[in-house]
Formats: structure tokens, C-alpha cells, sequence
């Protein structure tokens, strides 16, 4: 089976907060407000194929049979700078399930360490994993390895921005991963940073920089 094709929001607004994400002069304040924005967006896009079921209902009118979803979801940030998409998408759907994975990036060697996780159970589920800036691919990489050995029956990996060069890693190792994000950029620079990207999403998210 080849690689799911990765799916590029070409959405007028996910556009539009995408281009204020990557200004310089974006305040922390308003680069959280707009993350959050194009994670909704993100979500909406990304689990449009999500299973339901009928459900016998009584309107003020008359009885009726109307859908409900019949998925179990999990979502899984990548720690920190996932944090920041976590939020509005478990606002969408209320029983999600919520995991967390740490993953930690050597500024020397772009190599990512495990220094956290906490999952539920994911077998069988349908996992939402967020990772805002997928790079290089190492994180995803982990975390995916991690989640499928747990049982996971489909992953859907959520980026604000992407990299090709990390696009070409989830593709080759994890082939049935769909990706959803607002931008392949052009490549990464010398410090694995995608360019022209966003900057360091979780300083800007967070005010640490």
C-alpha cells in the first residue's frame, strides 16, 4: 500500500491565520489565539470521515432517527508546543480521550528524546496526534511507533506546518498515517527549522524566546 496522499487545507481563513502565525510581530497573545483557530480548522478537515451511527430521538415535534458519531477518539499532543492545538479540538468533541507524549529535541543533533508519556487505552481507536511543526519527522516518528504498538486502528496527524523533509519520513515509515496540514514548506535550514515556517512554535506560544 503506498502513502496516504497529505492533505494541504487550502481553506481562505486557515490561509489567513497561517500567514499572521508566521509574522514576526504576531503577539504571544494573538499567535495563541490563532493556533488555536487553525486547529479547529485542522480537525474539522481532518476527521470529515468520521463514522456515526442513528440515534432514536424525540424533537419538540415528532420522533426521529438523526446521526451521532460512533468513533472513540483519542488525542495525543506532542509536548510542549502541542499543547497549544490540544484545547479547541477537545472542545469539539467532548469524549475524546487525552494523551500526552514528551518529546524533546537536541539542539545539537535535532535528535528527539522521550522524556514523558501518558496514554489511555488506544486499542482499536482512532488517535489524533498533534504536532504543530513537523520537521525533521523524528518526533512524529516516535510517537507513532509508540501509538501503533498500543493497538491504535488509525492515526491522523494534525501540523500547522510541515516540512518536506519530515512529510518523507512519516510517509515511508508509517504509510497508512493521513497527514493534515496548512503548508508543506520549502525545506529545513542547517538547524533543522522549516523555512520560512513559523519560527519556534512553542517559544512563540509560550513567550519564551
Amino acid at each position: 500500500m503506498g502513502a496516504m496522499p497529505i492533505r494541504i487545507i487550502q481553506h481562505p481563513l486557515a490561509q489567513h491565520y497561517l500567514t499572521h502565525l508566521r509574522d514576526e510581530t504576531t503577539s504571544h497573545a494573538l499567535f495563541r489565539t490563532l493556533a488555536r483557530k487553525l486547529s479547529v480548522l485542522l480537525a474539522l478537515e481532518a476527521t470529515h470521515g468520521l463514522k456515526t451511527t442513528l440515534r432514536k430521538i424525540k424533537t419538540p415535534l415528532e420522533e426521529i432517527q438523526s446521526p451521532v458519531l460512533d468513533e472513540e477518539l483519542v488525542i495525543i499532543p506532542i509536548l510542549r508546543s502541542g499543547l497549544g492545538m490540544l484545547e479547541p479540538i477537545v472542545d469539539l468533541f467532548p469524549k475524546i480521550s487525552v494523551g500526552y507524549i514528551g518529546l524533546e529535541r537536541d539542539e545539537a543533533t535535532a535528535v528527539a528524546s522521550s522524556y514523558y508519556r501518558k496514554l489511555p487505552d488506544l486499542k482499536g481507536k482512532t488517535v489524533l496526534l498533534v504536532d504543530p511543526m513537523l520537521a525533521t519527522g523524528g518526533s512524529a516518528q516516535r510517537a507513532l511507533d509508540d501509538i501503533y504498538k498500543l493497538g491504535a486502528a488509525k492515526v491522523i496527524l494534525l501540523c500547522i506546518v510541515a516540512a518536506p523533509e519530515g512529510v518523507a519520513l512519516v510517509e515511508k515509515a508509517f504509510p497508512a498515517v493521513q497527514i493534515y496540514t496548512a503548508s508543506v514548506d520549502r525545506q529545513l535550514n542547517a538547524s533543522k527549522y522549516i523555512m520560512p515556517g513559523v519560527g519556534d512554535f512553542g517559544d512563540r506560544l509560550y513567550g519564551t524566546s
